[in-house]
């Protein structure tokens, strides 16, 4: 991608009513869109950030068994009333509307009771279970107060994915192979060594869930670590978890968190409430055993802006940057114009991702939007360096740079991407 072409601009100022460091940085990199607060829209840098989150967590959750889908935002209301949770004093973050007709729908805030309803068309005996389908969704929700920038909006991308099971044995076991692929997603996206699976209120679903929480000083909860035994508790829990663990609380640490996913063992409530049954072996009809399983991604992306940027702007965990190398060219004259161009054309060949600044700027101005936009290398190309046979390469977590031989520079790049 060449910035030249690129019609969003990198500015010195974020917006004075935005507080929240990965808003600011998102918006000043030309990542993000501020709409309205808790609703930001997604610009190509933004969205190549997103995509790769999202290949991660889709690879992930394809090696376990799940099948992507997406379901509908628009839900009628009878599907929920079953099980009351569009009563707004059970759930208070609908969004509601009505069709012409005066029907009244709510868009999705998640889709526990729509999966039930629409895999009765699909499970009816326990051959036909165990499933586990996911989508990524814009989520819609009425939140009071929207802060934190992308951490916490109204409007937001998910992935939320949702396993039927006909035993709760069976649940069980798939609910820990969740575990550990949320695990692998985690070390993935660079957010491991800080991030922790951590007891917490089961909410609207039962007595206990499990989020996963990245220690981040910009986060809204705060969590109590016994490191020793690798337990983290949700502060909101605190009391009771230390009486079903049998833990001190003397022996905890106290951290702000973000809350980065989380999953929930359901059980058959939504089964017997909704009356959803499959025959079983025995020729007898029982109820269908559900978990579900998100992960906010856009609430990620913005973590891992809170967590890695410096004075200096964002920096990007490799497998989910905006592009593996930012390519700046200094001067325009017809020989660095070539050699950068070829540069740019050989890397796309490799299949590297590449931002190539073929701007008419000046070389500080350059310099400060790679750093600010915060891909894993800058690489440089003057005539000084044509003059040597190098490219001069810097990585975004290091303070100097080096020259290295163009030659030996494409090898390494070519024998990655072979």
């Amino acid at each position: 991608m060449r910035l030249s072409q690129l019609f969003t601009k990198t500015r010195k100022e974020a917006p004075k009513d935005e507080t929240a460091l990965n808003a600011q940085l998102l918006i000043r990199a030309g990542f993000v869109h501020k709409v309205m607060a808790g609703v930001y829209a997604y610009t190509p840098l933004g969205l190549r950030v997103l995509e790769n989150i999202k290949r991660i967590v889709r690879e992930e959750m394809n090696a376990i068994g799940g099948q992507e889908l997406i379901m509908s935002s628009l839900q009628p209301k009878e599907t929920w009333e079953i099980t009351t949770r569009w009563d707004d004093d059970i759930v208070d973050v609908w969004f509601k509307t009505k069709l012409k007709d005066d029907t009244e729908l709510g868009l999705a805030w998640s889709h526990e009771e729509a999966i039930m309803e629409m895999m009765k068309q699909f499970v009816e005996s326990y051959k036909d279970l165990p499933v586990s389908v996911y989508q990524f969704q814009n989520k819609l929700r009425n939140e009071l107060r929207a802060k934190s920038g992308i951490m916490r909006g109204r409007e937001f991308v998910m992935k939320d994915m949702y396993s039927l099971h006909a035993t709760a044995e069976d649940l069980d076991a798939y609910y820990q192979k969740v575990i550990e692929a949320y695990k692998r997603i985690y070390d993935r996206l660079g957010l491991g060594d800080d991030t922790y699976v951590a007891f917490a209120s089961g909410g609207a679903f039962t007595k206990f869930s499990h989020e996963f929480q990245t220690v981040c000083e910009a986060g809204e909860d705060v969590l109590y670590l016994h490191r020793d035994k690798n337990i983290a508790v949700n502060e909101e829990v605190l009391d009771e978890a230390v009486k079903e663990l049998g833990i001190s609380k003397d022996d905890l640490e106290m951290v702000k968190s973000a809350e980065v996913g989380n999953i929930f063992n359901i059980g058959s409530e939504k089964s017997e409430q909704m009356n959803i049954r499959f025959t079983g072996s025995d020729g007898k009809e029982h109820p269908i055993y559900l978990a579900s399983y998100g992960i906010g991604i856009t609430r990620v992306m913005g973590v891992i802006v809170e967590k890695f940027a410096d004075e200096h702007g964002m920096v990007w965990p490799e497998g989910v940057a905006p592009a593996q190398i930012h390519l700046v060219r200094l001067g325009a004259d017809e020989e660095v114009t070539k050699a950068a161009d070829d540069l740019y054309t050989k890397l796309a060949k490799a299949g590297v991702e590449v931002l190539y600044d073929d701007r008419d700027a000046p070389a500080g101005a350059k310099f400060a939007d790679a750093d600010l936009i915060g891909c894993p290398v800058r690489i440089t190309i003057s005539n000084r360096t044509l003059a040597e046979g190098v490219v001069e390469v810097k990585r975004r977590t290091e303070a100097d740079s080096k020259h290295v031989k163009t030659g030996e520079f494409l090898k390494h790049y070519h024998g990655q991407h072979a």
